[in-house]
């Protein structure tokens, strides 16, 4: 019998705090920096992100997502044997989010382990579990995206602080006899890592480079809407699918402009578009199945549906899975 992956529930979590545009430009005020919600709003389609307390970290809004998608898709934590939580904001150098998240869901002895690909990270995260099921290495996976980048944001840079926020989504993916992941397609070039990084690391206990986020906003866009628009047809290609199969699209939640111009150039209607950016705004590698929980819970995507996530993240990473729900 031929094995396949299907999602079988999803779950997501924001931290309490939720942090309005005129909240946020209140603060910046008091650094001198200049913003509204007019301002952010007209370029980037936010009006609010949630912010994390002080230690509350990844794997402890993962911990919540999970919990949240173990109960849909009526599985306990004991019969989870994988875990890949997909994050660039992880607890620690080490050990990996996956093995704290472990730990804090009360079980041990599955593979856990973390993936980094910044924003592409729940695509790419997807796609390796989905490829375990498959070989039989795994039955019952969380696939998680979790991120605290509050704690890595220029606040004295209204370019970037504007744009991100914290929390997590889950998925439980599970083997199946018919199919549910599709086809992927996932890529990266390196020759792009100065448009979109964190330039610090640490050594000798100290931090050197910038620990804080940098980003070249035009040269990510351009870029953003290319590759988005060629994974996607790649993916169908491999599915054997075409545009006029995708019931929804869900990308990355970074930028409603450049999710409007994906769209676009799939020849996608917006309302097709599953958008969640303007409540909790860039949360990198948790935003897709942040958006996908929000869409599921709120009855836009339903079981059967053909559904076709796509992220673009720093590394430069991308990539597309599509899948029927």
């Amino acid at each position: 019998m031929t094995l396949y992956s299907r999602i079988t529930g999803t779950g997501s979590y924001l931290p309490p705090r939720r942090v309005s545009n005129d909240e946020l430009a209140q603060e910046l005020a008091g650094r001198g920096i200049e913003t509204s919600n007019e301002w952010i709003v007209e370029r980037t389609g936010i009006h609010a992100r949630h912010f994390a307390a002080d230690g509350v970290n990844s794997s402890d809004l993962a911990l919540e997502a999970c919990r949240h998608a173990l109960e849909a898709a009526g599985r306990s934590a004991a019969e989870v044997d994988l875990i890949i939580v997909a994050t660039s904001t992880p607890d620690m150098v080490f050990p990996s989010s996956a093995a704290i998240l472990q730990h804090k869901l009360g079980i041990a002895g599955c593979p856990a382990f973390d993936v980094q690909a910044v924003c592409s990270g729940f695509v790419y995260a997807l796609t390796v579990a989905d490829a375990m099921v498959r070989t039989g290495a795994a039955k019952c996976a969380l696939v998680v995206g979790a991120e605290v980048f509050s704690r890595i944001l220029d606040f004295n840079d209204r370019t970037t602080c504007v744009l991100f926020g914290d929390g997590a989504g889950a998925v439980v993916l599970e083997a199946s006899d018919t199919p549910g992941i599709l086809a992927s397609d996932l890529h990266a070039d390196g020759s792009h890592v100065g448009i979109l990084c964190v330039p610090g690391h640490v050594s000798g206990g100290q931090v050197l480079g910038t620990p804080l986020l940098h980003m070249d906003g035009q040269a990510v866009f351009k870029l953003a809407v290319r590759v988005l628009e060629e994974a996607a047809r790649a993916t169908l290609a491999k599915a054997g699918k075409t545009e006029a199969d995708i019931d929804w699209l869900i990308p990355h939640q970074a930028n409603i402009r450049i999710m409007q111009g994906t769209a676009k150039k799939l020849k996608l209607g917006l309302d097709k578009v599953v958008v969640t950016v303007h409540e909790h705004g860039n949360t990198s590698a948790a935003s897709i199945p942040l958006a996908l929980d929000a869409a599921v819970r709120g009855g836009q995507v339903r079981t059967g549906d053909t559904v076709m996530l796509e992220g673009v993240g720093g590394g430069f990473t991308w990539g597309a899975v599509l899948l029927n729900l």
